[in-house]
């Protein structure tokens, strides 16, 4: 399983690694630059928006299906067809809340219609999800890869002549961009849906009553989960965009920041979409589980503390080279943010596993503090402090959620490995820290400092013992 665990997340991060970062810097980073930070503001308020009633569109059953799958396969075919139903009827209550709530909250035409294209494009990544669950239930974790990356490739073949080359004689505007963005996610999911309706075979499309309160029931605790972690992960950009009366430009400010975690977020995203169905089959057969969770939070942990910090002490750098506009506050703000990449790493590693193992009463406790704490402090920050006011919030709910976490699964699985882990990922916290702060005033150029730090910070994780070339090689030869 560790083997499977590193050679499909090698497999998984080169094919996101090489397409979704181009799509953030070269696409979606050109489309603010050339709408302006208001105009994106706008765009980004009301995306955050559509993220908080998406738990609707799937009551937990894409990580119920995903867990349910990997133990059970022979349930594909027999569940397929009446899930499909179950996620179009989610799909229409879904929307009409969002465009009731958007009324309500005084939104004119314009962003009516913005909102409409934003939550259908919410119903295309719920569903892709879903068919994606069944293909990494499935173990298929080759093909689940290539669909992790498509409709970003497909959105970029779309946006850049608009970007570029000015087709139809004029530069890309907001709307171009969620159009394309709205046909990528569309055609993704019709060529997911092909796939696991070949593996799935003959569907017939029937509503069925008491299937669907079954698994909504099964699903509930999933679904209470996502419609928390939805709400304290994006409420930030909604919060912002409803509180500080400018424009969007405060939210164009948090975008500029926050797309980089997004992008980053994606690796431990990944990782969990590997890890939920590994950890459900070993449970499942009673295997330990205890080395699993070490080398995936090792790696996972690793890469965090030098993205953190590498970034918090190039912020400025970083944002002046990506941006034309608000660079000192964008600096600010992403200075604050890229450190919960270390709260994301940590959840989704021990997160996912106490997914895998049913404890959704204590994963929903520990969420459901998390997201009270997250919007009465930003109530009060953000009125204040606008974007640096609710990246500080973010950061502290990042952090305190999963060390929360961490603290159950301890008590439920009783690790012997996990204090001498984190004593040792404290130490190489520590020297990177040290490293970060050198690097960055070494009388070269930023860029060649950040790449120096990176390499020092690889040759410290050897140092340390958090990496060892022997103990990999014994994982890929022996599995």
């Amino acid at each position: 399983m560790k083997k499977a665990f590193i050679t499909n997340l090698a497999l998984v991060l080169g094919l996101n690694l090489s397409i979704k970062p181009f799509f953030i810097f070269a696409i979606d980073r050109g489309v603010q630059n050339t709408v302006g930070p208001s105009e994106y503001g706008v765009f980004f308020g009301l995306y955050s928006f559509s993220f908080l009633f998406n738990v609707i569109l799937d009551l937990g059953i894409t990580n119920f299906n995903n867990r349910n799958i990997a133990q059970n396969t022979h349930l594909l075919s027999k569940h397929f067809s009446r899930m499909i139903i179950l996620k179009l009827t989610l799909a229409l209550v879904y929307l009409a809340i969002s465009m009731t709530v958007g009324l309500a909250s005084g939104y004119d035409f314009r962003r009516m219609k913005l909102l409409l294209i934003l939550c259908l494009m919410q119903f295309f990544i719920s569903f892709i999800a879903y068919l994606r669950s069944n293909i990494s239930g499935l173990h298929l974790f080759k093909t689940d890869s290539i669909l992790s990356a498509m409709d970003r490739l497909i959105a970029i073949a779309l946006c850049a002549p608009f970007l570029w080359f000015h087709f139809m004689s004029r530069s890309i505007d907001i709307m171009d961009y969620v159009y394309a963005q709205l046909i990528a996610y569309g055609l993704t999911a019709f060529i997911a849906f092909i796939i696991v309706f070949r593996k799935a075979g003959f569907i017939s499309f029937d509503w069925n009553r008491t299937f669907s309160i079954m698994i909504l029931k099964q699903s509930f605790p999933f679904a209470l989960l996502a419609m928390i972690m939805s709400f304290y992960n994006r409420v930030d950009g909604y919060l912002i965009e409803r509180l500080v009366k400018d424009n969007g430009v405060q939210d164009g400010i948090y975008a500029q920041a926050f797309r980089l975690l997004d992008a980053t977020n994606m690796i431990a995203v990944l990782s969990a979409g590997l890890l939920l169905p590994i950890f459900s089959r070993m449970l499942k057969f009673k295997e330990s589980v205890e080395s699993m969770v070490k080398v995936s939070y090792t790696l996972l942990f690793a890469l965090a503390i030098v993205v953190a910090v590498s970034c918090y002490f190039n912020s400025y750098n970083i944002m002046k080279m990506l941006y034309k506009n608000d660079v000192e506050e964008a600096a600010a703000v992403f200075s604050i943010l890229m450190c919960c990449f270390l709260g994301t790493a940590t959840q989704y590693v021990f997160g996912t596993l106490l997914t895998a193992n049913g404890n959704l009463k204590y994963l929903n406790i520990i969420a459901a503090s998390g997201m009270v704490f997250n919007i009465v402090c930003n109530l009060i920050l953000i009125p204040r402090f606008h974007a640096v006011g609710a990246a500080c919030v973010s950061l502290t709910t990042q952090l305190l959620v999963p060390t929360i976490q961490v603290i159950v699964v301890q008590r439920i699985f009783k690790f012997n490995m996990i204090y001498r882990l984190f004593a040792t990922l404290l130490v190489f916290a520590i020297g990177v820290i040290v490293l970060g702060y050198f690097s960055s005033i070494l009388p070269f150029d930023w860029k060649l400092n950040f790449v120096l730090m990176c390499g020092a910070s690889g040759i410290l994780a050897f140092a340390v013992g958090l990496l060892n070339i022997k103990g990999f090689l014994n994982v890929m030869k022996n599995g």
